[in-house]
């Protein structure tokens, strides 16, 4: 056996910045230097940020990735990190030589590249290429087909990314057939609820079918609807767990393996083989360091506990709020505080994600809010410490009502788009971004008012349904002086219990409850949860114990509602299928499930 220190650098990348990642790459490579590391790996995409979607498709682009990846190998070994192995994750372009018949020269690959003294010294691209839910690949990448084996301190490690892990065939299999003593997997995989078991298990499923051992490596942070949870870790041959890096934070994960030394007999070169999925793939194998190290003191292991449920998910909200405003060049935020569960929520998450001082609450009473939602409202911003103006809209709806005969719903949405209004002002004038308070829900059924509470730029819980809202609001309120690294250290509960206890209510009629328009959430989310997430077809709904009439009902307003949701902003994707990049349905469709 052989013992090898690898560390895995759990970072958070920004798409296009080519410059700040390499500093990234750059600084925590010579964390890795300290900390003993014989070996650093970097996310898929680390250089350009993930996904880059059609920014792929510019060879200006892929020019400045192959460039910046030059760059940075030059830099680690003139900041004297020359002789640690790094590997990352880069846009790149297929050499003439290796371009398959029927593709042009400037596809795109994403890729993984190992840099030493100064130079690129390997590079290889994704085999499996994913084209579903929020993945586009196929459409823009070519595929590799190069399986790179390089011989660090007498072990074998092959490279492999992201999807090569999920799909039967590719480079997994050849890992094995190479004799690999490790496999490394570069990964930018997003998160959803109850992903992080899920890829456990495959990775203990991959590592037994390679017969080595496997250290995954995940990128974290937000990026538009994208949220990276990180969650990096190392399995042994038998998949057993040997260290797990904590979830959505930046973090280098260490740990001292021992694994099989590698062959003598199999030196540098390249052999085609079988992929087991009708493609054949090179074997390219290089040496760095044949020798294995002298036996050294071994460092304890991390292993960190994932998350529970409402943990990950309120987490994930609070990383995909914080990186979309920052990212974005915004310093600070504006949503309308109605002294509702929704916008109470959104105000909470605003805070633990950027400080309550960078938080800006509006309050809108109009004629028929009732006194307890503005209290409410109030109180909130005392607890929290949030900035907080009152602009009566009365006066602006007898207005409105003055010059334009409007009656009915036509009425009620005059005073919402008033709101945003009043709110998408203040943001031009202070240069705060506009939280939109809307929850899953109210998008699916078309419960919310378009260019009225749908307006501003991102939606925190756009992907959360009613039921959820009212749970992670619950759970927030038992963290108060938790120390948590994604919470903001309240001395109190954040969300008024009150807010939490009263019905639901839009407050845009004499006694409006959400109840006059919708059923009740316990039995609307999980109805929405089969049409939407699992696309489930009437029958199916009926089947599956949802009462006919109602799922008749949902599915009407589900589907009408299309256009609404097309123009509403992003926000962080938290189930399998969002609204947004997984679910794309046409909004002009004659097609009705209640036929």
């Amino acid at each position: 056996m052989a013992q090898l220190r690898i560390a895995l650098a759990q970072v958070n990348p920004t798409v296009g910045d080519l410059d700040g990642n390499a500093d990234l790459i750059v600084e925590w490579a010579a964390r890795a230097a300290g900390a003993g590391a014989h070996l650093v790996a970097f996310p898929e995409m680390m250089l350009t940020g993930y996904p880059v979607e059609d920014l792929a498709l510019r060879a200006s682009f892929v020019e400045a990735s192959r460039r910046a990846l030059e760059r940075v190998a030059a830099r680690l070994a003139a900041e004297g990190l020359g002789d640690l192995p790094v590997v990352t994750g880069h846009l790149d372009r297929p050499p003439v030589g290796l371009v398959r018949a029927g593709q042009p020269s400037g596809l795109p690959l994403n890729a993984a590249a190992w840099l030493h003294g100064g130079e690129v010294l390997v590079r290889s691209a994704k085999h499996h290429l994913p084209n579903y839910g929020v993945f586009d690949e196929y459409r823009i990448f070519v595929r590799g087909d190069r399986l790179p084996v390089v011989r660090v301190h007498g072990v074998d490690v092959a490279t492999a990314i992201c999807e090569d892990l999920w799909q039967d065939g590719g480079p997994v299999g050849v890992a094995g057939a190479a004799g690999a003593g490790l496999l490394l997997v570069l990964n930018a995989s997003p998160y959803e609820r109850n992903k992080d078991d899920v890829r456990l298990d495959l990775c203990a499923v991959r590592a037994r079918e390679a017969g080595c051992a496997l250290a995954y490596v995940n990128m974290v942070g937000g990026q538009d609807e994208l949220v990276f949870d990180g969650d990096s870790v190392i399995v042994a041959a038998d998949g057993s767990p040997l260290a797990r890096a904590p979830q959505f934070v930046e973090h280098l994960l260490v740990a001292d393996l021992a694994l099989p030394a590698a062959d003598p007999a199999a030196g540098p070169g390249r052999a085609p083989a079988d992929a087991g999925d009708g493609t054949t793939i090179t074997v390219d194998r290089l040496t760095l360091t044949p020798d294995p190290l002298p036996a050294y003191p071994v460092e304890p292991q991390t292993v960190a506990d994932p998350l529970d449920d409402l943990a990950e998910i309120y987490a994930a909200l609070v990383l995909g709020t914080r990186d979309y405003v920052r990212k974005n060049g915004f310093r600070s935020v504006i949503l309308g505080l109605s002294g509702g569960i929704d916008s109470a929520l959104v105000a909470t998450i605003a805070s633990d994600a950027l400080g309550p001082e960078n938080v800006h609450a509006v309050l809108l009473p109009s004629r028929y809010s009732s006194e307890g939602s503005v209290t409410d409202a109030e109180d909130l911003v005392k607890r929290q410490g949030i900035s907080s103006r009152i602009v009566p809209i009365a006066g602006m709806v007898e207005a409105f009502e003055a010059e334009l005969d409007l009656h009915g719903l036509a009425a009620e949405n005059l005073q919402a788009r008033i709101r945003a209004n009043v709110w998408m002002g203040l943001s031009n004038e202070h240069g705060h971004l506009v939280l939109t308070g809307g929850n899953k829900s109210e998008l699916a059924t078309g419960y919310s008012t378009l260019y009225g509470d749908s307006a501003g730029g991102f939606g925190p819980i756009k992907d959360v349904f009613k039921t959820t809202v009212w749970d992670l609001a619950r759970w927030r309120n038992t963290q108060a002086g938790v120390d948590l690294p994604f919470l903001h250290p309240f001395a109190q509960e954040p969300i008024p219990q009150a807010i939490i206890d009263k019905e639901p209510s839009a407050e845009l009629r004499p006694g409006q409850r959400d109840s006059d328009s919708l059923p009740d959430y316990a039995v609307l989310d999980p109805l929405l949860a089969d049409y939407v997430e699992r696309d489930m077809g009437r029958d199916a709904l009926v089947a599956a114990g949802h009462d006919p009439a109602l799922a008749d009902r949902v599915i009407r307003l589900v589907d009408l509602a299309e256009y609404k949701r097309r123009q509403y902003p992003p926000g962080p994707k938290i189930t399998p299928k969002n609204f947004g990049r997984d679910r794309r349905l046409p909004i002009t469709t004659r097609w009705r499930e209640l036929c």
